[in-house]
């Protein structure tokens, strides 16, 4: 059973090589025809600004696509290009206990990207990517920001990442 199983896989992956897409193990669907993509820097522009955050969130959307596809960062107009802005950064109370004090505060990010596809421009997208962290009450934000900035840093390039190579 398991020689017909591993036969038939082979059968599949020499059919589907064929196409022109191409798939790899990190989720993306980079079409042969785009070679290079580009990230202008996210400036801050919420109401609260973190120092870090600009500089993070821009490495981590070039980190990203440098290692996950093979695609050749250029500094401007990619086929692949990313550019946008940071337009929210607050805490706030994200659980309360029964004597009505905060147990959890939420750091939550959002950010503007606009994304041009240069090899198929209906795949291009103008959208807002939002994401958040959790953390004890007890501890002051700039404790933990830079954790925290982090961990929804990976999670806003992630979600980046699949909304612009994976075409899903």
């Amino acid at each position: 059973m398991k020689r017909i199983l591993f036969c038939l896989a082979i059968v599949l992956l020499t059919t589907v090589s064929g196409c022109t897409v191409k798939y790899s193990l990190s989720g993306a669907s980079i079409p042969p025809d785009a070679k290079t993509f580009s990230v202008a820097y996210f400036p801050n522009n919420a109401p609260m600004v973190a120092p870090i955050l600009s500089s993070t969130l821009t490495d981590a959307l070039v980190d990203k696509f440098s290692r996950q596809t093979r695609l050749t960062q250029v500094d401007e107009g990619g086929d692949f290009a990313f550019e946008g802005e940071i337009t929210g950064y607050s805490s706030t109370t994200a659980s309360v206990s029964s004597n009505d004090y905060a147990l959890q505060n939420r750091l939550t990010i959002t950010i503007k990207v606009r994304f041009t596809n240069v090899v198929d421009e209906a795949l291009s997208f103008n959208k807002n990517f939002s994401a958040y962290a959790d953390y004890d009450s007890s501890r002051l934000l700039t404790e933990v920001e830079q954790e925290l900035i982090t961990q929804i840093v990976e999670q806003l390039v992630t979600d980046i990442f699949q909304a612009a190579a994976s075409n899903w």
